[in-house]
């Protein structure tokens, strides 16, 4: 499996994980160009449960046998990307940048005996 079909599978696992929550699933694999920067920001899931808004970033390993855990791949760079992404899905919508709304990250690890272990750390990046 590459490292795309991973990051799909993971995908799927987490908006599974979300519904079963009680998430409602309002888009997904939303991008966007960021002024200045070659490449484009991502947001791999946005949700909303009660009132917040949710802008998810999922990063999966497989067999995992490193010592870096997968929330640890959010680096500065990747987390300044997320909050201008969410920033842009939010004017796209409509949605004032004061409302509710946070970023989250969920680790998926995906052992040698396909056993799944998921870590959800809500509200996981500050608003830079």
């Amino acid at each position: 499996m590459d490292k795309k079909e991973t990051g799909d599978l993971g995908e799927k696992i987490a908006e599974k994980y979300l519904k079963d929550k009680g998430y409602k699933i309002l888009d997904k694999n939303y991008s966007f160009r960021i002024s200045g920067n070659p490449q484009k920001g991502e947001i791999d899931i946005i949700a909303k449960k009660s009132d917040i808004i949710s802008f998810i970033e999922v990063k999966t390993l497989r067999n995992p046998a490193t010592l870096i855990s997968p929330e640890e791949k959010v680096n500065f760079s990747k987390q300044r990307k997320l909050v201008k992404t969410a920033e842009s899905w939010l004017m796209k919508k409509k949605i004032p940048l004061n409302s509710k709304w946070q970023i989250d990250v969920i680790a998926i690890k995906i052992g040698f005996d396909n056993k799944v272990e998921i870590s959800h750390f809500e509200n996981a990046i500050s608003q830079i």
